[in-house]
């Protein structure tokens, strides 16, 4: 039964999550679940969620829907963020932030749906000197955060790259991953060096994160925007209700 819960669970964190984030929601419980520690539980998750992120990117680096120059712009501010974030939590408690990103990310939520144009056509024309500044900002920001608290980074990143560069969602989604590849290796990193990784649960959860990951990002592909938009209103809703419960 723990096998099974393990494989099923895994298997669609890593789908979700490979299409429009939010994996954690399902992966992190099932941890729990079967018996880990909550800090266990948040460090081996990262392991796996880390290697379903590695896969989706891969898939989206293949089908040529990442932007190489915003990427070699963006991570450095991703990683150094997230381990600024991880610092400071050993500092500060995110009590205040388990109240107030629910609210954001339902804002996300309700925006994306009234605005049925969001996201739906890649209106990227170039880089200017606004949409860099404006790209490092959040990915400093997110970064920190993601290293920090966590929960809701990749929805904030899709959101932040559909409206400051005007990529469509499946170009928001593949760079997403990156991103989001670069914020969990630090935070994965400090938890290796907390020795807060179950390798058994790690790896086995890997296996499944990555068939579903591997899955997802191919649909999302193959699908674009208007497969992707909906799954992204749909886990913003369910994450947002999630952390006010």
């Amino acid at each position: 039964m723990e096998l099974l819960l393990i494989g099923i669970g895994m298997f669609i964190a890593g789908f979700v999550d490979s299409i429009a984030g939010g994996g954690g929601l399902i992966s992190t419980p099932i941890l729990l679940l079967v018996g880990l520690p909550p800090h266990l539980a948040l460090g081996t998750n990262k392991l796996a969620a880390s290697a379903g992120t590695l896969v989706s990117s891969h898939t989206f680096f293949k089908s040529k829907k990442l932007n190489f120059q915003l990427l070699k712009m963006m991570i450095p501010f991703a990683f150094i963020g997230a381990v600024l974030g991880v610092i400071t939590l050993q500092f500060i408690t995110p009590n205040i932030l388990k109240t107030l990103i629910p609210f954001m990310i339902f804002g996300v939520a309700l925006y994306t749906i009234f605005s049925r144009k969001v996201g739906m056509i890649d209106h990227f024309k170039g880089f200017t000197p606004k949409n860099k500044t404006l790209g490092k900002i959040l990915t400093s920001i997110l970064g920190f955060y993601d290293g920090f608290f966590g929960p809701g980074t990749g929805t904030f990143f899709m959101f932040g790259l559909v409206k400051i560069f005007g990529f469509d969602f499946t170009v928001a989604t593949a760079n997403t991953k990156v991103l989001n590849l670069t914020t969990g290796i630090a935070a994965l990193l400090t938890f290796l060096w907390n020795g807060q990784v179950n390798f058994k649960y790690g790896f086995l959860s890997a296996i499944f994160m990555i068939l579903g990951a591997k899955l997802g990002s191919k649909m999302a592909i193959k699908n674009g925007a208007k497969f992707i938009k909906p799954i992204f209103i749909i886990m913003s809703l369910v994450m947002a209700v999630n952390m006010v419960l």
